[in-house]
């Protein structure tokens, strides 16, 4: 893999969850323009510098030496990937405070610099945040690359900072130079909610949650074919989102016990307050997570899943893959990994490499229900 060089550090990176021949790099242009603007205009030792969305610590890694540098983001695996990153270039691992994006960074910040994320309701989350975070004379910059640049990023940028230029673009990354205006403290729209009739909820919905406004048309399609009858049984619901299955699952069978993870901070947020509002004090495991790859083999005797075909911008099945591959571990034998998936992604396929038995529980024209059980 190419280094990636800036004015701050010459720097080996890796992205997560690690692939062999990985074909992606672990940085971009946009944060190679980010990184020569921030030394034309200098940085100091004391400069206090806050990062948004740093994909997987490219930002972060360069800056740590030549500043006081907090990170937020929402994905553990970019948080995985920044501890990876620092070590493996020889910083150490405190050299970045780190700040899930389910909790505010506390500032001053003398520089703000935001990679531009997929969800613009994120975006403007962490706008909202940044009132009273910002020293006196504090900048504020955000990147991406143009093709995942829109409009309305800079209007948010002027709407909750100030007014905005943008840059020339380079390498086909442009910057969107925001300076900061005093304006009334911002109410966040955030989070959402709706409602279920089926089972009746009110799902609450933190900014970076999945479908946010409404219930997916992939979980709306596997809701009425949860299994049941699940006694005592341990069940885990990967990628969990703001929870609705794990929720539904668990209304309908009192007795089981339940795991939620998800790679999302916002989403393990959502679920757990979701959960509580649902189920009150039932216990319950819900936490941020590389999928089920830390968990006990054989610990498992049902996966739910509605697994994503997306990583920031980058679409494809290798996440979906890997999370059939951590479910096949986890299960007992003779446990099951029931999944929802657009027909055209071929799961089908993909899950009889792994497991013994594949059937089709239900299906409409764009989304198949798939049982998997484990040999």
């Amino acid at each position: 893999m190419p280094l990636f060089v800036s004015p701050f550090a010459q720097l080996d990176l890796l992205r997560q969850p690690e692939q062999r021949n990985d074909p992606l790099q672990a940085f971009d242009a946009a944060d190679e323009y980010l990184l020569a603007h921030l030394h034309a205009q200098g940085l100091t030792a004391d400069s206090r510098v806050l990062l948004l969305n740093d994909g997987f610590g490219a930002l972060a890694c360069a800056l740590a030496p030549h500043a006081v540098v907090a990170s937020s983001g929402d994905s553990f695996l970019g948080a995985l990937a920044l501890g990876k990153n620092l070590a493996r270039n020889g910083l150490a691992a405190d050299a970045v405070r780190f700040v899930p994006a389910s909790q505010a960074a506390q500032g001053p910040f003398d520089w703000v610099l935001i990679r531009v994320p997929k969800t613009l309701a994120l975006l403007e989350e962490q706008l909202i945040r940044l009132h009273g975070q910002l020293a006196p004379g504090a900048k504020v910059v955000a990147a991406g690359m143009v093709k995942h640049l829109p409009r309305a990023a800079g209007d948010l940028l002027e709407k909750y900072i100030g007014p905005v230029q943008a840059s020339l673009a380079e390498k086909k990354a442009r910057l969107l130079l925001a300076t900061p205006q005093a304006k009334p403290a911002p109410r966040s729209p955030y989070p959402t909610r709706y409602r279920l009739d089926s089972p009746p909820l009110e799902l609450l919905n933190h900014a970076n949650v999945f479908c946010r406004e409404g219930l997916d048309i992939g979980t709306r399609a596997f809701l009425p074919l949860l299994p049941g009858n699940l006694g005592h049984a341990r069940v885990a619901d990967l990628g969990c989102g703001n929870g609705v299955l794990a929720i539904a699952s668990a209304l309908a069978n009192p007795e089981a016990e339940y795991l939620l993870v998800d790679e999302s901070f916002m989403a393990v947020q959502s679920a757990e307050e979701n959960w509580r509002a649902a189920l009150g004090a039932r216990p319950v495991e819900v936490r941020a997570a590389d999928g089920l790859a830390g968990q006990v083999p054989a610990s498992l005797d049902l996966v739910l899943c509605n697994p994503p075909f997306h990583q920031q911008q980058v679409v494809g099945d290798f996440l979906a893959w890997r999370m059939f591959q951590q479910a096949h571990a986890a299960l007992v034998r003779g446990g099951e990994l029931w999944i929802v998936g657009n027909r055209h992604l071929g799961y089908h396929a993909k899950l009889k490499r792994l497991f013994r038995e594949v059937s089709q529980v239900g299906a409409n024209p764009k989304f198949v229900v798939l049982r998997a059980r484990k040999g």
